[in-house]
């Protein structure tokens, strides 16, 4: 088979906001793709199935080793959080304020990871 990656996007009204928020906020790097459309450098990533009912429902979570330290230094760079840290069982989860688009997952695993 010759998948190499995974794609992803973040849809929103305010794309330059987004890409800002990644690139100053995150700090991913990136390559310049033309015409000032930047891709962002991910970090190796895993992919699961979970049961639900609404079917074809998508999440993205950014994975951290210490959600509670990350959560710190990204609140000093003015990083708004939109939910409290809950414990799941399987890991401690929160939610980022993408200014423009949305909200993005943050995930410290509490099992085996695939990376």
């Amino acid at each position: 088979m010759s998948i190499r990656g995974v794609h992803t996007i973040i849809f929103g009204e305010n794309a330059d906001a987004i890409r800002d928020f990644l690139r100053d906020v995150i700090d991913l790097d990136y390559v310049e793709a033309g015409g000032g459309w930047p891709i962002f450098k991910l970090p190796p990533g895993e992919l699961s199935a979970h049961p639900s009912e609404a079917s074809g429902h998508y999440e993205l979570y950014l994975m951290c080793d210490d959600i509670e330290t990350t959560k710190a230094e990204l609140e000093a760079k003015g990083v708004e959080f939109t939910a409290p840290v809950r414990d799941q069982g399987w890991g401690l989860v929160t939610a980022i304020k993408v200014p423009g688009g949305g909200e993005l997952g943050l995930y410290q695993p509490l099992h085996a990871t695939a990376i």
